[in-house]
């Protein structure tokens, strides 16, 4: 069973990264086009949407599940 918790905790840490690698890429995708002018509301809405999704990803981050805080 403690193996198996290992693996989870494993792939939570690897699922915490893919979220923050992601919510960097998507507030800078965003940030291009709102800057750039290409296309103002996307460009917004992508930025509001990556640092939305920076706050639960950091959430999950101060506050993990049980399998992995043991």
């Amino acid at each position: 069973m403690e193996l198996i918790l290992t693996y989870f905790a494993e792939i939570w840490d690897f699922l915490i990264f893919v979220g923050q690698v992601s919510a960097v890429i998507v507030v800078l995708a965003g940030a291009i086009l709102w800057f750039t002018e290409v296309n103002i509301g996307r460009g917004r809405g992508l930025v509001f949407g990556g640092i939305l999704l920076a706050v639960v990803v950091e959430y999950f981050v101060i506050f993990p599940p049980a399998f992995v805080t043991g």
